[in-house]
């Protein structure tokens, strides 16, 4: 009787413990939604988005982002989800990407010709410039949802 309690017991605690780890792994390696808000329709394009995990090349590099997608527009807003991230600091940058070479193009000025945004909707004008990592990033520990608002242009 003592043993058959015994490898009850021990049967049990392994099963746990499985359950348990897999928590752990889920929660370890969180997901990333990004939902991009005012996107006009006026066109056949996709919403180009790039995550970041740190300075070098946000908000625009086609190189140094962490993950990226491009999504076709089907309406006002555009939602991706970016899973496997390692826990960290993220930002985001978006473009409306009209032509479909999954760049922002500029003016002679370097003023966006195509819609953009950032994580955390910095403020982006003549004066300010372009956000730094830090104005736009924010910490991923557990899933989440961003709201990034496309602008056409700049903030006055």
């Amino acid at each position: 009787m003592k043993r058959k309690f015994f490898w009850s017991l021990v049967c049990l605690t392994s099963i746990a413990g499985i359950g348990l780890a897999t928590i752990v792994n889920a929660e370890s390696n969180p997901t990333l939604t990004v939902v991009v808000n005012g996107v006009q329709r006026s066109h056949n394009g996709q919403i180009c988005m790039r995550v970041f995990s740190g300075n070098k090349g946000f908000p625009n590099s086609d190189e140094s982002g962490v993950k990226s997608a491009c999504v076709p527009i089907t309406g006002n807003s555009v939602t991706k989800q970016f899973s496997g991230l390692k826990p960290g600091t993220y930002a985001v940058g978006i473009i409306d990407d009209k032509n479909g070479d999954e760049k922002l193009n500029t003016d002679w000025l370097g003023i966006p010709k195509e819609g953009f945004g950032m994580s955390r909707n910095p403020k982006v004008s003549v004066t300010t410039g372009t956000p730094k990592f830090g104005d736009a990033s924010f910490p991923v520990r557990k899933n989440i949802t961003i709201n990034i608002n496309m602008k056409y242009s700049l903030d006055s």
